[in-house]
């Protein structure tokens, strides 16, 4: 390997917006970021399907899924 064209990882606090936070590696000291895992919502269990104008009853009509 070349020396010197690598950057230097270094212990990295990652924290969301919910307070949530974690330590991983990367070339920067802080992270922060707006949803983890822990306040996601297909993470949590509160994913909800957003029906518009009844398409998701029309594709389980077509498809008889019902």
């Amino acid at each position: 390997m070349k020396k010197d064209i690598h950057p230097n990882l270094v212990e990295c606090k990652v924290t969301c917006a919910c307070g949530n936070s974690f330590d991983t590696k990367s070339v920067k000291n802080e992270i922060r970021v707006e949803i983890c895992n822990e306040c996601h919502p297909f993470f949590t269990g509160s994913e909800r399907m957003v029906d518009t104008a009844g398409r998701i009853d029309k594709f389980k009509k077509r498809y008889n899924l019902d």
